[in-house]
């Protein structure tokens, strides 16, 4: 068993056609979820895309997973451990070293989408490694704390959120285009009318916003 294959489970769907090299999207499920959470996507998206949905590497309760702890202080406040965060960054870069190298995968067309906890790695993840020309962020936020000094400038991002997302304030997803706009990173910001959770309208628009990069 590769070091690929025993970071994480995941669980896939290969392109209709393997022998053409694929697109790929990894997606990044959210705090308390699993690997299965985003794949109910996978049906619905292009058939080219080679699709593989990751389960992140900490164990809540069954069935249930997260990239990173988060804690609360006395007074309650909610705080990341952001050195389980970089771990796991760190870990999904590997595989995904790995991925593109082992399977039939277009580098150029690279895909990652993350819900939530997954959005906030997936911000991360593409500034930190600039192997990820393009990445849809879904009720997350950009995490600063987790970006490294330099950063790459060559993804293209869809970012939503709801605009009654009662778990990640709305105020904090829209920093991410003020950011990204300063830096001339490209990028598409929609808003929503409904709490954590993607509307049927935020997935049409992505996946038209995928197809058109396809």
């Amino acid at each position: 068993m590769s070091n690929t294959e025993s970071a994480f489970e995941y669980i896939e769907r290969p392109p209709l056609d393997p022998t053409k090299k694929a697109p790929l999207m990894v997606l990044l499920h959210g705090y308390g979820s699993n690997e299965k959470d985003l794949f109910s996507f996978a049906s619905e998206l292009p058939k080219k895309l080679h699709i593989i949905s990751l389960r992140a590497p900490l164990n809540l309760d069954y069935n249930s997973h997260a990239w990173y702890s988060i804690n609360f202080d006395a007074d309650q406040n909610k705080f990341s451990d952001l050195e389980e965060a970089k771990s796991s960054l760190e870990k999904i870069t590997i595989f995904l070293n790995d991925i593109i190298d082992q399977k039939n995968i277009d580098p150029s067309k690279v895909f990652v989408l993350g819900f939530s906890q997954g959005a906030i790695l997936s911000y991360a993840l593409a500034l930190n490694t600039g192997k990820i020309p393009y990445a849809i962020a879904l009720s997350g936020y950009l995490n600063e704390d987790l970006l490294k000094e330099s950063i790459h400038t060559n993804t293209d991002f869809f970012i939503s959120h709801g605009s009654v997302d009662q778990v990640i304030p709305v105020e904090w997803a829209q920093k991410a285009p003020v950011f990204l706009n300063t830096k001339n990173i490209e990028n598409s910001y929609k808003e929503y009318p409904v709490g954590h959770g993607v509307h049927p309208q935020n997935f049409y628009d992505f996946r038209n916003w995928l197809e058109a990069r396809l």
